[in-house]
């Protein structure tokens, strides 16, 4: 599975480059954030640690009953890791990224509201 990874990173899509260019090197609210990172059986396209947040880029392969399907059961398996999955669309990388890096930022602290409970104790 490591030199799968290795493999995938090197071989980023147009659209995982061009967010990799924008949250590379903690340039993203100083969040370090990994590419094609493992999480039991999946990988996940880009994992902030951190934050508990996985990002996925889809194109249209994931537009299919069949791929929407697979997504449900391993955002289910991340889940129970207390993993959040974000997913956008590629285009989005391009044609709107302040939109897409507000809603990642709206969801930084996200389990600790879980862990806390909604009054925060």
């Amino acid at each position: 599975m490591k030199t799968f990874r290795r493999e995938l990173r090197s071989s980023l899509t147009h659209a995982e480059a061009g967010f990799w260019n924008l949250v590379k090197g903690s340039r993203f609210e100083g969040r370090k954030f990994r590419r094609q990172h493992g999480v039991g059986p999946y990988i996940l396209d880009f994992y902030c640690p951190a934050e508990r947040l996985a990002v996925e880029l889809d194109g249209e392969v994931h537009f299919s009953d069949a791929a929407r399907e697979y997504d449900r059961e391993r955002r289910l398996f991340l889940e129970h890791f207390n993993i959040l999955v974000l997913r956008f669309e590629n285009r989005l990388v391009f044609e709107d990224p302040d939109w897409l890096l507000a809603n990642i930022r709206h969801r930084f602290g996200w389990w600790r509201v879980i862990q806390e409970g909604p009054d925060g104790k």
